[in-house]
């Protein structure tokens, strides 16, 4: 049902923590947290690095649980960099799919201020791009993820403020944060994300301007992880992605399938080109550009 006044903190919520570093195998977890070894950043040499550990749903009350896992982290001597975001997902059980298309129209109207307020890196606008108009009126001709879901690359998909998470798992994510550690930037966070949310929900208007949507939320002016600015090799490998990626995609998609291109790097003999399918299995594949068309010198295994 919506609209429908909620307190913020009766509002159920998850966490990504991206991370560099660390052990994360030996990590020790709390009951229903768990880490995602495959979802790694990446260090300061260009090496896959680090994990993302989430809890399971909790409540505000239950944020304690955050400061016991950040402890644990560091003492294994785990870090952020550039690479790492901090990503909320908020339950959307008190309004079910009825608040779908509200908040779709409140990202048009306040995801710039959102992005704002935290303050997100440039270089991480890649991984949470803006809902369109145009998603929205495909959303109501054809309401489901496909409608909301972004195409291009797989680190693309998902919108800042990602609505396309109610169909997978019942929640609206939003990926705006930088990577921290910082116990205080990341309570502040939630605490913003929860207030926007529920604000949502009960159908209020905000203004769109940064500073004044924080105080008419009574969310922290300040205080959220601040930008952390990426090495200058990391860019270029950014823009060899981009500049790849539209010559690549013919090739990518006879070799999987409705594939579409995760990253693109050099390696001696050839360009790496990581190809993501529909179930989220990354193939790799090395190819080489001559004179005309692309060759495939072959898949890595």
């Amino acid at each position: 049902m919506w609209p429908k006044s909620v307190d913020w903190k009766a509002l159920k919520f998850g966490i990504e923590i991206e991370f560099v570093g660390g052990n994360p195998e030996g990590l020790e977890l709390l009951p229903d947290w768990v880490i995602s070894l495959d979802e790694l950043q990446i260090d300061e040499t260009g090496s896959e690095s680090g994990s993302e550990l989430k809890p399971p749903p909790i409540l505000w009350e239950d944020r304690d649980q955050i400061r016991i896992m950040l402890n644990r982290l560091q003492e294994q001597g785990a870090t952020v960099n550039w690479s790492c975001g901090f990503h909320v997902h908020i339950g959307l059980e008190p309004w079910g799919e009825d608040i779908v298309l509200p908040l779709i129209d409140a990202a048009l109207l306040y995801q710039q201020a959102i992005q704002e307020i935290v303050s997100t890196s440039e270089h991480r606008l890649l991984y949470c791009p803006s809902l369109t108009s145009e998603m929205r009126s495909e959303f109501v001709v054809n309401p489901g993820p496909k409608a909301v879901r972004h195409r291009g690359r797989p680190q693309s998909h998902r919108s800042g403020i990602n609505t396309a998470a109610w169909f997978d798992i019942g929640t609206v994510e939003i990926r705006y944060a930088n990577g921290t550690m910082n116990y205080e930037e990341i309570l502040n966070t939630i605490e913003l994300y929860l207030r926007f949310v529920a604000a949502v929900g009960a159908d209020r208007k905000l203004s769109r301007d940064p500073h004044s949507l924080a105080i008419e939320l009574e969310a922290p002016v300040k205080g959220y992880p601040a930008p952390i600015p990426p090495p200058r090799w990391y860019l270029e490998r950014t823009w060899l992605d981009e500049a790849m990626i539209p010559a690549l995609t013919t090739l990518a998609n006879e070799l999987v399938p409705d594939g579409e291109i995760h990253h693109v790097l050099p390696v001696a003999d050839g360009i790496l080109m990581a190809i993501e399918n529909n179930g989220g299995k990354l193939s790799k594949y090395v190819v080489q550009p001559p004179a005309e068309g692309w060759k495939l010198i072959r898949k890595i295994l």
